[in-house]
């Protein structure tokens, strides 16, 4: 009979892992859909899309998603589960504004075709971060370190335009926001069993938005080194 109850417990905890990850997964699927409608809506009138990126306004679509993702870092502890996907949506709404310009730079198909690269990359690294019997702990300051770096180089490079510095940093992105997937993916795992009610609902939105900024960050490295140009 011990047996039995502890094969019972195993298989609901299990059966409700799965069902976090897949509410994780789905607040990030949705995510990505707002931020992809938004910047594809943009991208269908050539006049918005050139008067955003040729106007001072380009400035408040490259800052806007940092500085919420500042202001939200000073909130995160006090709010609510419902404010978190609240910001969420508004946080993809404005990353679609910040990345519609990918459709005056790039070809469509380019675009398509690397969105399914980046969508095969991120899974299988999701994939080893939940499956991996390896602590990733230790990896996760080393990484936020090169975040860090990443997030200032970029801001410099906003000004200097520099094509190589442009090629070096989405290669190291490439790298950072793998291993961050892997890594949150696995904390996401170990937080599953330490928090329950509401607070593990909060920490599963809150993985959901990290895993997304992985994604549209391989995504835009990626399309910077592999993406076909209008021009070329």
């Amino acid at each position: 009979m011990y047996n039995s109850q502890v094969s019972s417990t195993t298989t609901t905890y299990d059966m409700g892992l799965r069902q976090y990850f897949l509410d994780v997964y789905n607040y990030m699927t949705f995510a990505l859909a707002v931020s992809g409608l938004v910047s594809l809506g943009i991208s269908m009138s050539p006049d918005l899309l050139k008067a955003i990126w040729t106007s001072w306004f380009k400035w408040v679509a490259v800052f806007l998603p940092l500085g919420m993702a500042l202001a939200f870092s000073f909130m995160v502890e006090k709010i609510s589960v419902n404010a978190a996907k609240y910001f969420l949506i508004a946080f993809a709404a404005a990353m679609g504004l910040s990345i519609s310009s990918i459709f005056l730079i790039f070809k469509l198909g380019s675009i398509v075709n690397v969105f399914f690269i980046t969508a095969a990359t991120f899974g299988a690294t999701s994939l080893y971060g939940y499956m991996t019997k390896r602590d990733l702990t230790k990896m996760g300051s080393f990484l936020m370190m090169g975040v860090i770096g990443l997030v200032i180089a970029g801001v410099i490079n906003v000004f200097f335009q520099s094509s190589a510095i442009s090629f070096a940093i989405s290669c190291i992105s490439v790298l950072v926001f793998t291993g961050l997937t892997a890594y949150e993916t696995q904390l996401l795992k170990d937080t599953y069993y330490e928090l329950s009610g509401d607070e593990r609902e909060k920490a599963g939105v809150l993985g959901a938005l990290n895993l997304y900024i992985n994604f549209i960050n391989i995504f835009l490295a990626l399309l910077n080194i592999i993406g076909a140009k209008k021009d070329e």
